[in-house]
């Protein structure tokens, strides 16, 4: 699909649908977006769907003093992804990821009771997980989110995106069962770039999406 840009993460939820017809009304799929940004485009994929949508977070794990180099990633459920070059690269002690880790949980806990507002995380064993964001750029948090989803016991991974990078995607290739990104731009530079409107998704907006969706699927038992 050849576009110049997306209006909003509403619009680019509503075309990856589109891509993911195949799971329609299928009660053993289930929609995990990434918070924030990826929450409106995964309420129009699992709306248009007729799936169940929640949260997967993953918050980055920082070498200590080089917070910006990931080491690794902890994802919702308190799972740990590790990054195996980092740790044969740099000097990192058990101790060391297990601080990053706490740290990481703390923030990761609160960001989850804010989404949820204390309901269970869902149980994804022997469902088809579809992962969504509003992009990939070098992919990292979406890998450790499939690579945490994994441990889950899902009978099938797929990542869907409307934009990436076509080398990112092809990356996806060996660690998920499939990947969809809608448009691959080249040259791609920023997931930003690709919409007209990119402003920032809060937490409020996040809380009221699961909300609405929840409902919708409420009133339709």
């Amino acid at each position: 699909m050849e576009r110049e840009r997306f209006h909003d993460r509403a619009e680019a939820g509503r075309l990856l649908a589109d891509r993911l017809r195949h799971y329609t009304g299928r009660d053993d799929v289930i929609v995990l977006a990434l918070p924030r940004g990826g929450v409106p485009v995964g309420y129009e994929v699992a709306k248009a769907l007729g799936v169940p949508l929640d949260v997967f977070v993953v918050r980055k794990l920082g070498v200590p003093g080089y917070e910006e180099l990931a080491m690794g990633a902890i994802a919702s459920g308190g799972l740990i992804v590790l990054n195996p070059e980092a740790l044969e690269a740099l000097p990192i002690s058990e101790a060391d990821i297990h601080r990053a880790a706490a740290a990481e949980l703390r923030e990761l806990e609160r960001r989850e009771e804010a989404y949820r507002g204390g309901h269970d995380p869902p149980d994804v064993a022997g469902k088809t997980v579809i992962l969504v964001d509003d992009g990939l750029a070098t992919g990292a948090t979406m890998r450790a989110a499939a690579l945490a989803v994994r441990q889950l016991h899902p009978a099938r991974v797929v990542v869907a995106v409307p934009v990436a990078a076509a080398e990112t995607c092809d990356d996806f290739r060996d660690v998920v069962d499939e990947i969809i990104c809608s448009v691959t731009p080249r040259p791609f530079r920023a997931v930003g770039l690709w919409y007209e409107d990119f402003s920032q998704t809060s937490d409020e907006e996040v809380r009221d999406l699961l909300l609405r969706l929840n409902k919708r699927a409420e009133a339709r038992h």
